[in-house]
């Protein structure tokens, strides 16, 4: 599913979610955060904020698999938060394999040299998967 606008990023960790932003019309995501609350409640509450800030046509959310391609024991729980999103904002939402993305951004932020909050691996996860669906919307599929 492809579309036009706007988009949230969303790296679900059961600790910390990881948020980027991204439009569709220049192609370019952008790390801005980790939502740190604990529970789903205030997680919720901060993902409100962000939807109330940015305005999304749709969110990109990334689903864990094992590099063997075998489901990734988070993977059902990112299913869920997604299909949560789905039905609190009424907007698309999309899975996106993001197999290895925080090792991309881990590798991408030391050799940045990134300290403090500029190294924040699970936004930077964010951005990676997020721009993974810019560049090639038809390897997302929509949460169901």
């Amino acid at each position: 599913m492809s579309v036009s606008g706007t988009l949230i990023g969303l790296d679900f960790g059961e600790r910390r979610i990881g948020v980027a932003v991204g439009e569709t019309s220049i192609g370019i995501a952008s790390a801005v955060g980790v939502i740190r609350e604990a529970g789903d409640r205030a997680r919720l509450a901060a993902i409100d904020r962000l939807e109330a800030e940015w305005h999304p046509v749709a969110f990109v959310v990334g689903q864990p698999r094992h590099a063997d391609g075998a489901e990734h024991a988070v993977a059902r729980r990112a299913a869920r938060f997604a299909r949560r999103l789905a039905a609190r904002y009424r907007r698309p939402v999309m899975l996106v394999d993001e197999t290895l993305s925080s090792v991309e951004a881990e590798r991408r932020l030391r050799e940045s040299g990134a300290k403090g909050a500029l190294r924040d691996v699970d936004a930077a996860a964010a951005a990676i998967i997020l721009q993974s669906y810019l560049d090639d919307p038809s390897h997302a599929h929509a949460a169901a």
